[in-house]
């Protein structure tokens, strides 16, 4: 695993950038550890500060240092993503394993309950939950509720690389060892679709975040917590743009686009790599 990445990180620019910039939000996550204030405080620093060497990136309408909220709340919605996305890789590998091993009427049944998944109208519903649970509504809660519905597309996919792993020779020899399902698609099928489950893992973080952001900007998640969603809802909610407080407004939107598109570029890099045959141009290369 290692190897890849210092293969990858040597070779693909945008790996390179990918990894790099998202080791620096995970540092600066780290970091938010020791923020002096409680961010879920208001009027914890002086109001409407422009940067300055105690704060660097100023301070908010609503009494908040802009540097160490944003630090927290890029902590938060990591946290959010990796929580969502853990649920979701979970239930599409459980899913995508059986479903393409088994076969026949199990796999009919199972790939309707996925194709339901996959047709209903996800945001109305996600708005409707999130409405409901509002006042319960943290990360933990939240995270759940998107990662029960991120998973149908990806357990597809998994499902279709099973159909395929289980036509091979090496699987016909596990069931003639007597080996049980549980343990065919465990240690002889899952190793197979972990790459894929990573760049599928990076995909549906970029989608989490994109989430939270809508919602919060619509003001359904829990607006104490520091997420970038909740900092771009406070700040246009106390009209920063037209106040031109540039450093409130810019920072969380910077963070998110920055954010997914080293994301991005991982999933992109991570995909190409899958391809044999970007990996035996990289070989010629060498």
């Amino acid at each position: 695993m290692f190897g890849v990445i210092r293969e990858l990180y040597r070779n693909d620019k945008r790996f390179a950038f990918g990894f790099t910039v998202l080791a620096f939000f995970v540092i600066i996550s780290f970091a938010s550890r020791f923020a002096p204030y409680d961010m879920r405080a208001w009027n914890t620093a002086p109001r409407d500060l422009r940067p300055s060497l105690q704060h660097p990136l100023g301070t908010n309408s609503i009494g908040q240092d802009i540097m160490w909220q944003a630090m927290v709340a890029t902590r938060n919605s990591l946290l959010l993503g990796l929580i969502a996305a853990a649920i979701s890789r979970v239930i599409a590998i459980v899913v995508g394993l059986l479903s393409g091993y088994k076969g026949g009427l199990f796999d009919r049944v199972v790939m309707v309950v996925t194709d339901s998944f996959i047709i209903i109208p996800l945001f109305p519903i996600l708005i409707l939950i999130a409405t409901i649970l509002r006042s319960s509504l943290n990360m933990v809660v939240l995270g759940i509720v998107i990662g029960l519905f991120g998973w149908a597309w990806d357990a597809r996919l998994f499902r279709s690389q099973i159909l395929s792993l289980k036509e091979r020779e090496f699987t016909k020899t596990a069931v003639y060892s007597g080996l049980s399902t549980f343990k065919i698609v465990l240690s002889e099928h899952l190793p197979y679709i972990v790459p894929l489950v990573m760049a599928t893992t990076i995909n549906n973080v970029i989608w989490v975040i994109g989430m939270e952001v809508t919602l919060s900007m619509l003001g359904l998640s829990n607006l104490n917590t520091p997420t970038i969603g909740t900092m771009i809802y406070w700040a246009l909610q106390y009209q920063a743009i037209f106040l031109e407080m540039w450093n409130w407004i810019l920072t969380p939107v910077t963070i998110c686009i920055v954010l997914v598109l080293a994301l991005y570029m991982l999933s992109t890099s991570i995909s190409e790599y899958l391809d044999p045959r970007t990996r035996l141009q990289m070989i010629r290369k060498r």
